[in-house]
């Protein structure tokens, strides 16, 4: 479709004699809401001052200038202003036939070359996967797929939250109401357990965060003893991790934690010294962001422990170092805004240029019926949990829908685990969402499962199809099916659009106006008892839509679903 447009625009332009340029034409050129009104529009109104005529003069004219003189084009009507183009039947046979002939449509190179690295997931050791942990994830997943289908070199780096001060807090826990034994039969339960029991103890008898910041600080100086418990804890939380991982079919290349950056974080406070950023404050060493209108940002504590920013610093240096990333890319909550803020800011006064390739990509806070999460009080859904009873309530469905499914337990996992994906990505991701069980795992609504049962229809159709070995040259398609060409069209445009933006509800959405406008024409027309030319077209556009429906799939990862 975006050839025609050019084509469009530049016959526009030069009707015009110049005046106005082609890019400027293609600018206002659209698909209308009504299909009346053509397959696509160009408002005039725009060009009225440089034209010095009225819009209905300017379409009237370009109508007598152009009409009949483009072979992509049937039909132009001027009407009120408005410039309306109807494409010929054969134009839209060329398009699916581009479609169904190229294996990687939608795709492109434009990161050849490039390396992309992307922070994200990165749960805090000794700490269950909760619904929090959903969104970055997920959303961290589907930006990985995205840039490796635009020929990115991806490094997906799980930067584990295993150092700092709750660790200090863990210990002393640990020590005073715990041992080996409990830990090694209950697991990472045991671990959640006794720092929600130190929170509250804490809040009774503040000194025990007095210790717990002391025992942190043994551990920055290398004590065994405290280091041996806390490795522990780490190979205890991987150990849980991997399974959520490999549910959601997420994979990392590097699992570089906080504590990976201890030997490199007293390179990055001499390098601030040295260039005269460093200023104490109350004891407290920081870099003073006054005139960028943030807070200081804090480096060093009182004691002389490091904070995330000290260790956020080291790593942006270590992975430019190693990987020469085009782009290093944070998917974190909105919440920690202000902080990549402020040590983006530092990474610059420093005089890194690539300070610039720094990105932040916020999201909002993810609920179920209302449910606020907070680990310090042991008040959280467990991603897990909320798998396992998607998982089931899918699976009752399933009996109901189609009893005789083979393979029902794995065709109800990717359909539960896609449907709980696809609700914390089909928003515009900086906006809070809230999880409701009879809409997430409804088949008739904006959902995963939709998505899915649509991919699934079409490759019910491809199987039970026999191609009679005609063409479809000839072939006049109806309205819905060129309105479906259209929506298929629009794919490649979508996924730069995703990209350009770091916007996982694009490809959500799309997906959405993929199967809306496949279940019109499936409802409207023959398929599989269609004749001639007619059915060869119609199984070439269900074909088409399985590729691109099943390329959403992929990048929003969620699995393919060939029957449900």
């Amino acid at each position: 479709m975006d050839s025609v447009k050019n084509m469009l625009a530049l016959a526009v332009s030069g009707a015009l004699g110049g005046a106005v340029t082609a890019d400027e034409v293609l600018s206002v050129i659209e698909v209308p809401a009504d299909t009346k009104n053509g397959d696509l529009a160009m408002p005039c109104f725009r060009f009225s001052r440089v034209l010095r005529k009225a819009p209905p003069v300017i379409a009237a004219e370009l109508k007598a200038a152009i009409d009949g003189s483009l072979a992509e084009v049937k039909e132009i009507n001027a009407v009120d202003g408005y410039l309306n183009f109807f494409l010929s039947p054969s134009f839209y046979v060329d398009v699916l036939k581009r479609i169904a002939a190229d294996e990687g449509f939608g795709s492109s190179d434009i990161g050849k070359g490039k390396t992309v690295c992307l922070d994200f997931s990165s749960p805090n050791i000794a700490k269950r996967f909760h619904v929090g942990h959903l969104g970055t994830t997920a959303i961290g997943g589907f930006l990985k797929n995205l840039h490796d289908f635009c020929g990115f070199t991806t490094v997906g780096i799980n930067h584990l939250g295993d150092w700092g001060t709750q660790f200090g807090k863990l210990i002393v826990a640990f020590k005073k109401w715990s041992s080996p034994e409990r830990v090694d039969e209950r697991g990472i339960s045991e671990l959640v357990d006794i720092y929600v029991r130190f929170s509250a103890e804490a809040e009774k008898d503040p000194s025990l965060n007095d210790e717990a910041r002391a025992a942190f600080t043994e551990m920055e100086r290398g004590n065994e003893e405290y280091l041996a418990i806390w490795r522990g804890f780490k190979e205890i939380s991987l150990r849980e991790y991997m399974k959520t991982y490999e549910l959601l079919g997420v994979t990392f290349d590097s699992y570089n934690g906080e504590s990976f950056y201890n030997d490199k974080m007293d390179a990055v406070v001499d390098e601030l010294r040295d260039k005269g950023l460093l200023v104490i404050d109350d004891g407290a060493s920081i870099v003073r962001l006054d005139d960028y209108n943030m807070p200081p940002a804090i480096i060093l504590k009182k004691d002389g422990s490091t904070l995330y920013a000290t260790r956020d610093i080291a790593a942006a240096i270590w992975r430019k170092n190693n990987y020469d990333f085009y782009k290093c890319i944070y998917v974190t909550s909105a919440g920690q805004s202000l902080h990549f803020a402020q040590y983006f800011k530092v990474l610059e006064l420093m005089g890194y240029d690539w300070a610039a390739d720094m990105v932040h990509v916020p999201y909002g806070t993810m609920s179920v019926n209302g449910e606020k999460l907070a680990s310090r009080t042991g008040n959280v859904i467990l991603l897990d949990d909320l798998f396992a009873e998607a998982i089931a309530k899918v699976e009752k469905i399933m009996e109901e829908k189609n009893s005789d499914l083979a393979d029902r337990r794995a065709v109800a996992e990717a359909v539960g685990v896609g449907a709980i994906v696809f609700n914390a990505l089909a928003n515009n991701r900086i906006k809070d969402s809230n999880f409701v069980w009879e809409e997430a795992l409804s088949f008739d609504g904006n959902t995963g499962p939709y998505v899915q049962y649509t991919y699934a229809r079409t490759a019910s159709i491809l199987r039970k199809a026999e191609p009679d070995g005609a063409g479809y040259d000839g072939y006049v398609p109806e309205k819905d099916e060129t309105a479906l060409v259209t929506t298929l069209a629009a794919f490649p445009a979508k996924v730069l659009s995703a990209l350009a933006d770091y916007e996982p509800c694009i490809i959500a959405r799309y997906a959405l106006d993929v199967c809306a406008a496949y279940n019109v024409f499936y409802h409207n027309r023959t398929i599989l008892k269609a004749e001639g030319e007619a059915k060869a077209f119609r199984l070439a556009l269900t074909g088409a839509v399985k590729h691109v429906l099943g390329k959403c799939l992929d990048l929003l990862g969620m699995k393919r679903t060939e029957e449900i």
